[in-house]
């Protein structure tokens, strides 16, 4: 379920409000819709079977006909239904996931591949060649053959129940006993008991129903979904793929913060020490003293926005303290108060760190530049294998990812490591970022 609310005909059956919902009549429809379409596919089928049909005839009934007869039609009917099979199953296909919808509303994809454009090899070749193809004339072959069950039990208990609901008024009439099985009212007062129990049955049968298209719903969505292995293997390479972007993005992120620190910042450094031993060297009353002056100045600012610089990059106790410590020191720069409570019995990975440190140094400019907010909490914990980055604040409300980029920047770089991002933001306040990491890699001991 998603927010409570069931996606599928089986997932409504546990539901509170199911009895005053769509599903039992998406049920229902379902139900009334599968018997035209299996017939509608069991047509061809039987056709195209018909040699095995002989057979099977023969067989039984007799006279019983060479060995070499009945090979040949044994392959017939094999030949009939590999070559010309798929063109009843991939239509019905087709028709069946867009019947699935009724009772599932989870997304259906065709698991069928587009032939390249402008390609040499042919749609038959290409469906021909595909695993999907052939499980969906499995599913006509099952369709066809069991349709029934489902619909035949449907159609027992509603008759069932319609007649024990029917039988006072029909014993009581004067039509005579009605016949219930075993048991055969003759009066009003006799079939009254049978009456009531068809009664209290009534309600159950909207879940047989439900229960009834859910099972039918999972066989269809089982034979017919895209979720083929061929589409597994190019997920699972496009997830390996951004992940060695997102480890690259990182890897040189570092090597700029490690070459400005040991190379530019150290340089910045010495010219300040040879800026500030130069103003000792002139007097302070010659014009050059007050050049002097204002070059070191000019410096030591330089160098301390270029500590800015490289602390945004990647701070330095991030990677030797990690979060407990590079979160205080954090919340430290920021105007607004802000308390941070850590919660982590080991250490994350690198990674999932330095996603985290900038969630909450992003929020944390946000809040400070737009909430107008008196107070900030950050929590941060690591339980059953997720990291848990909250930041709270008592401001204004109404963030808005779509007015700005960094907020989508942050969705997008949690995204990268297949967490998620929550924004609870009212107008008025208060406000509630929440991002949650999957922690599923070794991770350091806690320093």
């Amino acid at each position: 379920m998603i927010n409570g609310k069931p996606r599928t005909a089986l997932e409504s059956v546990s539901w509170r409000r199911f009895l005053l919902s769509s599903w039992p009549w998406r049920s229902v429809g379902y139900l009334l819709t599968t018997p035209p379409v299996a017939f509608a596919a069991a047509v061809p089928l039987v056709l195209l079977g018909m040699p095995w049909g002989v057979w099977l005839t023969r067989v039984r009934e007799g006279p019983a006909l060479p060995l070499g007869s009945q090979l040949s039609l044994i392959l017939l009917g094999l030949a009939l239904m590999t070559a010309l099979g798929p063109l009843v199953a991939i239509p019905l296909g087709a028709v069946e996931r867009r019947r699935l919808r009724m009772v599932d509303t989870r997304p259906v994809r065709s698991p069928h591949r587009r032939p390249p454009l402008g390609g040499r090899r042919p749609w038959v070749r290409t469906r021909y060649n595909e695993a999907a193809t052939w499980r969906e004339l499995t599913y006509a072959c099952v369709l066809s053959v069991l349709a029934v069950v489902p619909g035949g039990i449907a159609l027992l208990a509603v008759l069932v129940v319609g007649a024990l609901v029917a039988s006072p008024f029909l014993a009581g009439g004067g039509r005579g006993p009605v016949s219930l099985g075993a048991a055969r009212p003759d009066t009003f007062g006799e079939a009254l008991p049978y009456g009531i129990a068809g009664v209290l049955l009534l309600p159950a049968l909207p879940y047989l129903l439900a229960l009834l298209a859910g099972a039918h719903a999972v066989v269809a969505r089982a034979l017919l979904h895209g979720d083929s292995d061929e589409l597994r293997a190019e997920l699972v390479q496009v997830s390996r793929s951004r992940a060695r972007l997102v480890d690259a993005f990182e890897a040189e992120r570092r090597r700029i913060e490690r070459d400005l620190h040991d190379g530019a910042q150290q340089r910045l450094v010495s010219l300040t020490l040879q800026l500030g031993l130069a103003r000792l060297e002139v007097p302070g009353d010659s014009p050059a003293a007050q050049r002097l002056s204002d070059a070191h100045q000019q410096a030591k600012q330089l160098m301390a926005e270029l500590r800015e610089l490289i602390r945004g990059i990647h701070p330095r106790v991030l990677s030797d303290r990690g979060l407990p410590a590079a979160l205080p020191e954090l919340a430290d720069q920021c105007p607004v108060p802000v308390r941070v409570r850590t919660e982590l019995p080991v250490r994350p990975p690198a990674h999932l760190e330095a996603t985290a440190y900038f969630v909450v140094a992003e929020a944390l400019t946000n809040i400070a530049k737009h909430s107008g907010a008196s107070a900030v909490e950050v929590t941060a914990r690591l339980r059953d294998g997720l990291l848990t980055v909250e930041v709270r604040d008592d401001g204004a409300g109404g963030a808005d990812p779509r007015r700005g980029t960094g907020l989508t920047g942050l969705a997008d770089r949690v995204a990268a490591f297949d967490g998620r991002m929550l924004l609870f933001s009212p107008v008025g306040g208060p406000t509630l970022l929440r991002v949650e990491l999957p922690c599923s890699q070794d991770v350091l001991p806690s320093r």
